[in-house]
């Protein structure tokens, strides 16, 4: 029993982290390297340790983890926090460039 509750807190942490990574912290970083660790981890436990409990208990971890980072992906993305974190804002100015004929020092003036 308690390697379940370690498991299912694995697999929370875990997606959670991988969250974290791909929509609040630049780059792939810490929370993505722990956050694939846990994931991991969680699914060695549960074909190793939850045999016992279950004969299926690592394919399910397994199918949990892949199936619970999709919706969390999705579930993100289609939510109102993308909006906030968006740049919406647009670019209006331009840049001049010269033409065949023309001199830099005519376009500063």
């Amino acid at each position: 029993m308690t390697y379940l509750i370690l498991t299912i807190i694995l697999v929370l942490f875990g997606v959670g982290l991988l969250l974290a990574e791909i929509f609040l912290l630049p780059g792939f970083g810490v929370a993505g390297i722990f956050g694939l660790v846990s994931l991991i981890a969680a699914v060695v436990i549960a074909y190793v340790k939850l045999v016992a409990l279950w004969a299926w208990a690592g394919h399910v971890t397994l199918a949990a983890c892949v199936v619970l980072c999709g919706i969390a992906v999705w579930v993100f993305v289609k939510s109102k926090a993308m909006d906030k974190m968006a740049l919406d804002t647009k670019i209006e100015g331009g840049v001049d460039m010269p033409s065949a004929g023309k001199h830099m020092e005519e376009l500063q003036k």
